[in-house]
Parts: structure tokens; C-alpha cells; sequence
């Protein structure tokens, strides 16, 4: 093979998302790859005493298991490459995990680990020793901390921005250097001018009274010998809220002016170290950032711009001592999760002149995040940059659909509305450093006469970056958009925690999350950032189990819309983690939390009914009891619970709650569902799916009750009749139960209601409301309504996990071939790999291609009628057991 051709065509392969393999018949033995830290590749910055190490196995042949393994840990990266390992060398360990928590030597602080992985496959054959992976240990204790919170001598009505800056000299050779940097606010950090890491919006928001955390760079290559600088500046984020909205966070119990903490260790090729750290030697300045709010926009002054600012020549005379302050809080821990990126330019579309001085761009999608425009005018001309997702018959921007819950005190903080005065010193650019908003289109109006183009502005999709992991394709073009716009509205509210939507609140509301994570997790590598919002979970929990509506919060939520519909995500969350990774740290975390939640509910309502919680918000058009689709819910919640305990080894609480699951499944029956006719309370749709779904249906009952759904939605004329209770588990309900030729009608349709509406109107992310022309609940980026991404895995490819074989060891497939689809595709790329579920039509038959990654295997499960695999007939009555390889069936059955 000519060597030279072999990396460009793998490089064209990663960008195309695809992974190269052997030919069929080749018998490649493999090695572990993929290796992770704490479900991140070669960290820096951890706290954790046992991080967890997970890898996969990289083998192509047919049946390819891992029968044993062998970690190698140290600090020294070539004695562990050799084999030695000075912290960790573990026996050959006879087991096919591939996900180990730490178990060496003690870590120490501020230390890098290097560690790799030897495999046994099937045979017992030794394969090749994984690379060398790494993960970087942090602070590990707050006593570890020699820095000094500071701010400067500014209240909390102030809206410059506070710019600080050090200097300080380093004399030898630098061998490595670290930053950690712990803010309550926001911050940008730059070492000799120039900025560090691409991160945006760090550090990740929470309850900053209880909670702060801090971000670890490798700042090595920024420093210089002789003299040096840092620099700082704060943005108010969630801690300093003076924006005012019906949520009351400029009233939040920890508000202050942005405070931080950092320490700059170096350390120095003679072994010695020394700690540059934040004291009231900084000095400190305002800023041309004049006003910032996370909720609303900013505001900039480039004619107050300190050119070199963050240098070390700079001259700060006139700049003024920072001042000390207290912690805000007594846990500072690590930042341990994919950040938040700048992750994809979008050019605009088009600009519209619309009058003097005022244009509109469209860039063409509805996203999270912020614009950027470069402009050139005389000194002092005001650029308003107002962002919306529609626009008025007149051309103009509209916000009407997402300003309601602003309420604003004048008319300085216009809402999602950047300001931009001008230098008048040539071409400038302006991108918000602490903000970011949703929007599709952008108004902008000047003071003064400009030029502009379409090429003026840009616009940046801001999100948490995480990797995507999940791919559906189709026949059907709106399936396929559907696909895409869901993952859209996903990805643009997820910001270190799960939000509702990126433009009107930006809250982290509970039932919004626990409806569409299960769609997150089939598509994006997420488990860091659930793992971060249920510790926000554990912040906000009420002694006596309560939990808010939104989290984190500054106190708004505990006294409206947390009922078990909604603030299930304690226990729902954890559990899908669990079944979708394998792993079992999250429940366990979490497990006190659910159990004073369980218990809090049994005690409001010891009759298994509960009436607490919003119901089936934003229906179509039919109304469902609170009382029946809370009290599933709260079923739902013990359920987990008992088999949290069961995983945990907790016998004596397995038996509690397990009979305490029992006793709501009964109670529920008892007095919604008709024995008789099959049906719940009135029979309509939410009625009916949500005790299907969630497995509330008593087992001789189940083709009954599905029978009756499926005769109800066709009544409907096979569209929706549900909230977004009933949209999480209608389709689900259907296809689970005999009924996905009807569930893939629902899916598919193209008129209202319905998610195709929305695509054939344009939209390119999920909205808030089945009605586009609906009076209230309209913003058009929610995620509420986004179960169906994780439908087509599960209810067209038929892609499961199965919780005695969590993270998908064991992939249940049931696959549907929904008559009036051809053909569908769905990857999943899971702890063990790439699962492949792929079905085609042709003639009288459908051919079904499956892929199982090594060290996991499969039981499928085929539409009756004749399977063969080649000329073998297999029998569909049984799930159909498979190891991991690629296998083709052909499938022939009435429906085809």
C-alpha cells in the first residue's frame, strides 16, 4: 500500500464520522482503545481519588470478547509503557469489563498519571498493550489552595466589567505550568496577551453558595522567561444577576460583585515549584464590557479599551489595588466535563436593507449562542445588535414570542440586544464574551451612517461540546429532519446543565430534562454533564426530599410545577445513565437523594395516588388527570429506587420499595383503568400511553390497553392528542407493544399536530407549541417535545439496552419495518463501540445488516415470519442470539 495515501483517507474518514475496518473475512486481533478518565480523554484537573478507567476493544473478528485485562498506572510514561507501573499495577484480572475505578496508590495532588490497558481475548490470547492514556490530578483538597479570593471595591449595581492583572518574573527553565482558576461569575483568562484555552462561559453555573468550581489549563507554552502577566475578566454569569425577570435571580441568597481564586503553579526543570497567586497585589481596572448579563445581552465600549492590558509592559498606574473577599462558598471542586464551545460558524444567509441604517441578517437556523459583527465607523456610533427567532410582517425582528417573562425596569437592558459603540479606529469586531442567546435573524441599527454586507456578521452555535455519538437516516426526508432539528434544539440547551430553552429563561427545568435524555444520550457523549446537574440536584435538595422546579435556582421553584412529573429527574436521570454506560456511580450518588424524595411523597400521599405536579403540560387539545400521570411518575421514581437498591446491595430497601412500587401500580389500576374495556380513565391518548410506557399496565392487560391506543389514535386520524407527558410515551407505547406501524404514522405525519408540521414550516429545531401560530408558548427552540429522537433508535432500528446488561453488553435489537418507510439507519457508538442497526426493502423482502462491537453481544428479536441468514432459516419466534460482528438477514413477513 502506498503509505502516503493512508492518513488522508482516515482523516476523510473521522470527518465523515465513520470508522474503517477490514475487509469481512480479515482476523485482525485487536487492542484497547478509546481509553477515558472519568468519561474524558487525558483530563487535567481532577479530584477524584478513584477516577474511573474505561476503554474499548478494537477487534473486527467475529465473536471478539475480552476475556481478561491488566491496567498499568505511574507517573513515569515510560516505565508504564514497559509494563511498570509505580501507582497501580493490577494481576491479570479474568473479566470482560472494560470500565475500572482506580484502586492504586493514593493519588497526590497536581500530579499526571499515565496509564494503559492489556487485554486477553476469547482464546486467551495476549493482544497488543493499549497507548499510553493520561489523566492530571488537581487540587484534590481545598487546603491545597494558596491563592486568595479577591474582587475589586464595586457593589453589585455596578455594570462595568472588572478587568485584573499581575505581573510577576520567571528566572529558570520551565518544565510545566498549570492554572487553576475558581470564579463565582464568569471569567476570561489571558497570560501575555493572549487568551487561554477556548472554552466559553466557564466556569459551569451552579448553586455558587454551595457549590464553585474551578478550571485546570495547561498554560506551559504561554510563558516566557523574564517578565510575565496575567490577566482577568470577571463577567456576572448566574452569581451577579441584575437583569430582572419573573424568576427573582437578582434577588438569588449568594448575589455579590464576581469574585475569584487562582493559583499559577509552576514548576521548573530543577524539580522546584513556585505559586503565583491571586492577592491584593493584583491590580485592577473597569473594563470596556460596560454591562453583561447572561440573561438579557452586552454591552461594549471600545473607546474605553486599555490596549495591552493583559501584557507585561503595560502601564497600570491609574489601575487600583483588588480588594480580598470571602469564599463563596466552602466546596470548591473540580470542572470536570466537556466545556462549553464556540463548536460551529454559521455565515449569514442574507441581509435585508429594511430602512436607513437598519438591516436584518438571517443565517438560515434557529441556534443557541452569539453573533459576531465587524463593522468600521466614526467614534461613538451606537451598533444594536437585537437577535429574535421571527420576524414581523414588516421585516423587523419579533421578540413577542420570547420577552414575556422580562421584566425589565428601564429601558437600559433591552433583551437580547447587544450594544456596540464604536473607537472609530478603523475596522472593529465585536462577539459577547458573557452571554449568549437563541436566535435565527439579527437586527441591526446604527446612530450613524455604515456599510455593511452580508459577510458583517457571523454567527457562532454555542453549546457543551459534546461528542456526538448517535447517527438516523432514512428514506423519509422529514423523519431525517426531525431527526436533525431535535438534535439541534438538544444540543442548543444544554450549557452545563439542561435548559428549556436558550432565549426566554435559559432555566434547567426538570421535566424538560428527563424527557429528552434518553434522546440526548443515543446521540451525544452527555454522561459528565447529567453527572454535574444532579450534583446541582444534591445542592438544591430540601432536607425533608423537595426539590425545585428548576435547578440550580436562586430559591424560585420549590413551591410551583416540582411535582413527580417533573422532578422525577433525580431518579430517571441517574437510571438512564446507568443503562446507557454501565455505570453505576451516578445512582449510587444519587441514591440517598431519591430515597428522601421517595419517602417524602409516600408520606403527602401514603394512598399511592398523588395529585402534586403540572400533568400533560401544553396539550394539543385533550386534558389528562395530574392525579394519573403523577402518580405513574411517582411509581416510576420507586421503581428505580428498588432497583437501584438491588444493584447497590441494599436487600432490606429492594424489598421496601419494591413493595412500594406495588402498592401505586395498584393504586393507579384500582381506580383509572377499566378491567373490562381496557381502557384508562376517559381513553384518551396520554390516558392510555403513559401507564403503557412506563410499565403500569398489568401484563394480561398490556395487548388490551395498546389495542385501545391504537384504535384511539386512529379516531384521531393518526396525530397527536398529547402534552409532553403523553409525547415522551405515545410513540413508545405503540411500537412496544405491537402497534409501531401506527406509532411510525404518528411520526411521520406532515399536518397539525404534529413534529413534521413543524419541518414543513420551516423549523429547524423543536418548538414549544404543536400550534406555530399559538398565543403563548411559543418559543421555537424547546426540547420538551424531543422523546422522538429517541424513538427512531428504539422504535424503527430497535436499539435497547437491557438493564441486567447495562451500557449495552447485551443490545437488544427490535427492529420495526413501519410500512411506508424503505429504508432506515441507526449508530450508536456505546462503551463498547459502534452498534449498527440497518434494515432496507427489497422486492417482497427486507434486508437487515446488524453490528455488534466487540466484548458485547446481542439478542434480536425479528418481525414474525421466515429469517434467513444466507440460506439458514432461523426461527423468529425466540430472540435470535448473536456475538459481536456483522451479520445480514433477510427478513420476508405478511407485512412486507
Amino acid at each position: 500500500m502506498n503509505k502516503s495515501l493512508c492518513k488522508p483517507v482516515l482523516y476523510i474518514a473521522l470527518l465523515l464520522g465513520s470508522v474503517i475496518t477490514q475487509p469481512a473475512d480479515a482476523q485482525t486481533p485487536g487492542k484497547a482503545t478509546g481509553l477515558q478518565s472519568e468519561h474524558l480523554i487525558n483530563p487535567i484537573g481532577l479530584d477524584s481519588q478513584h477516577p474511573r478507567l474505561s476503554w474499548q476493544m478494537a477487534d473486527n473478528r467475529e465473536g471478539a470478547t475480552q476475556t481478561a485485562y491488566q491496567l498499568i498506572a505511574g507517573t513515569d510514561s515510560v516505565a508504564v509503557s514497559s509494563g511498570k507501573g509505580d501507582s497501580w499495577l493490577t494481576a491479570k484480572i479474568s473479566s470482560a469489563a472494560n470500565l475500572v475505578s482506580y484502586q492504586g496508590k493514593a493519588l497526590l495532588p497536581f500530579t499526571k498519571y499515565y496509564w494503559r490497558v492489556q487485554l486477553w481475548d476469547g482464546t486467551g490470547k495476549r493482544l497488543q498493550p493499549s497507548s499510553i492514556a493520561s489523566f492530571e490530578t488537581g487540587m484534590m483538597d481545598m487546603r491545597n489552595w494558596k491563592g486568595s479570593w479577591i474582587s475589586d471595591n464595586k457593589g453589585i449595581a455596578v455594570n462595568p466589567a472588572p478587568y485584573f492583572r499581575h505581573t510577576f518574573k520567571v528566572a529558570k527553565q520551565i518544565r510545566s505550568a498549570r492554572a487553576y482558576i475558581a470564579v463565582a461569575g464568569l471569567y476570561e483568562m489571558y497570560i501575555n496577551g493572549q487568551k487561554i484555552g477556548n472554552h466559553r462561559l466557564d466556569p459551569m453555573y451552579t448553586r455558587f453558595d454551595r457549590r464553585t468550581l474551578y478550571v485546570a489549563y495547561d498554560v506551559t507554552a504561554q510563558l516566557q522567561e523574564g517578565k510575565n502577566a496575567i490577566g482577568v475578566l470577571l463577567g456576572n454569569g448566574w452569581y451577579n444577576h441584575q437583569s430582572t425577570a419573573v424568576w427573582y435571580f437578582h434577588q438569588a441568597p449568594w448575589r455579590g460583585r464576581p469574585t475569584f481564586c487562582m493559583d499559577l503553579r509552576i514548576t521548573y526543570i530543577d524539580g522546584s515549584v513556585e505559586t503565583v497567586t491571586s492577592n491584593t497585589e493584583w491590580k485592577t481596572s473597569l473594563s470596556p464590557v460596560v454591562f453583561n448579563s447572561i440573561y438579557t445581552a452586552e454591552h461594549y465600549d471600545a473607546r474605553k479599551e486599555q490596549p495591552g492590558w493583559n501584557t507585561p509592559n503595560f502601564v497600570d498606574s491609574t489601575w487600583k489595588p483588588a480588594i480580598f473577599r470571602s469564599a463563596p462558598s466552602q466546596n470548591i471542586v473540580a470542572q470536570s466535563l466537556q466545556p462549553i464551545r464556540n463548536v460551529e460558524e454559521i455565515a449569514s444567509k442574507t441581509i435585508t436593507k429594511v430602512d436607513n441604517n437598519l438591516w436584518v441578517f438571517d443565517i438560515g437556523r434557529n441556534i443557541s449562542g452569539v453573533s459576531k459583527t465587524t463593522v468600521k465607523g466614526d467614534s461613538g456610533t451606537v451598533i444594536r445588535l437585537k437577535h429574535a427567532e421571527r420576524l414581523n410582517k414588516n421585516g423587523h425582528v419579533d421578540q413577542s414570542n420570547i420577552d414575556l417573562h422580562y421584566r425589565p425596569t428601564d429601558d437600559k437592558d433591552p433583551f437580547q440586544t447587544d450594544i456596540f459603540i464604536l473607537s472609530g479606529k478603523g475596522e472593529e469586531t465585536f462577539m459577547p464574551k458573557f452571554n449568549y442567546k437563541g436566535f435565527q435573524y439579527v437586527e441591526v441599527s446604527s446612530s450613524k451612517p455604515i456599510e455593511l454586507t452580508k459577510e458583517s456578521l457571523k454567527a457562532y452555535f454555542m453549546h457543551s461540546d459534546v461528542a456526538p455519538i448517535g447517527t438516523v437516516t432514512s428514506s423519509n426526508k422529514t423523519i431525517n429532519q426531525i431527526w436533525e432539528a431535535t438534535n439541534n434544539s438538544y444540543l442548543s440547551n444544554l450549557f452545563g446543565y439542561p435548559t428549556d430553552c436558550p432565549q426566554r429563561e435559559k432555566n434547567g427545568w426538570t421535566g424538560d430534562a428527563h424527557i429528552a435524555s434518553e434522546t440526548g444520550l443515543y446521540n451525544f457523549d452527555a454522561i459528565t454533564i447529567y453527572e454535574k446537574w444532579l450534583a446541582d440536584h444534591r445542592d438544591e435538595q430540601q432536607p425533608n426530599g423537595v426539590l425545585p422546579s428548576i435547578i440550580p435556582t436562586g430559591g424560585w421553584g420549590y413551591e410551583w410545577g416540582n411535582g413527580p412529573d417533573w422532578t422525577s429527574t433525580i431518579a430517571i436521570i441517574p437510571w438512564n445513565i446507568y443503562m446507557f454506560y454501565g455505570d453505576s456511580k451516578l445512582l449510587a450518588d444519587s441514591y440517598t437523594s431519591i430515597q428522601k424524595y421517595v419517602n417524602h411523597i409516600n408520606e403527602l400521599y401514603p394512598t399511592g395516588l398523588t395529585t402534586w405536579g403540572l400533568g400533560d403540560w401544553v396539550p394539543v387539545k385533550s386534558v389528562s388527570p395530574v392525579e394519573l400521570t403523577s402518580s405513574v411518575y411517582y411509581y416510576a421514581d420507586a421503581s428505580i429506587l428498588a432497583k437501584a437498591a438491588r444493584i447497590l446491595g441494599k436487600q432490606a430497601d429492594f424489598a421496601k420499595y419494591s413493595a412500594l412500587a406495588t402498592k401505586i401500580k395498584n393504586a393507579i389500576n384500582a381506580k383509572y383503568l377499566n378491567t373490562e374495556t381496557g381502557i384508562y380513565g376517559k381513553g384518551l391518548q396520554t390516558e392510555l400511553s403513559v401507564p403503557l410506557y412506563w410499565d403500569v399496565v398489568p401484563k394480561n392487560m398490556k395487548g388490551k390497553v395498546a389495542a385501545n391506543l391504537a384504535k384511539r389514535v386512529e379516531a384521531d386520524n393518526f396525530h397527536l392528542d398529547v402534552g409532553i407527558l403523553g409525547a415522551k410515551a405515545i410513540l413508545g407505547a405503540l411500537s412496544d407493544n405491537g402497534y409501531a406501524d401506527v406509532a411510525y404514522k404518528i411520526a411521520s405525519q406532515e399536518t397539525y399536530p404534529s413534529w413534521g408540521w413543524w419541518m414543513v414550516n420551516g423549523a429547524t429545531t423543536l418548538y414549544e407549541n404543536w400550534k406555530i401560530d399559538a398565543k403563548s408558548d411559543i418559543s421555537l427552540n424547546h426540547i420538551m417535545f424531543g422523546e422522538i429522537g429517541a424513538w427512531l433508535f428504539k422504535g424503527i432500528a430497535g436499539i435497547h439496552a437491557d438493564q441486567n446488561h447495562p451500557g449495552f453488553k447485551n443490545v437488544i435489537l427490535q427492529p420495526h419495518f413501519a410500512p411506508g418507510l424503505n429504508e432506515f439507519t441507526a449508530t450508536h457508538n456505546g462503551p463498547y463501540g459502534e452498534i449498527i442497526s440497518s434494515w432496507q426493502r427489497t422486492g417482497n423482502a427486507v434486508i437487515y445488516k446488524v453490528t455488534i462491537p466487540a466484548n458485547s453481544r446481542a439478542s434480536i428479536t425479528f418481525p414474525q415470519g421466515k429469517v434467513y441468514q444466507g440460506a439458514k432459516l432461523i426461527s423468529s419466534a425466540q430472540p435470535y442470539k448473536v456475538s459481536a460482528g456483522n451479520y445480514t438477514f433477510e427478513v420476508k413477513t405478511s407485512a412486507n
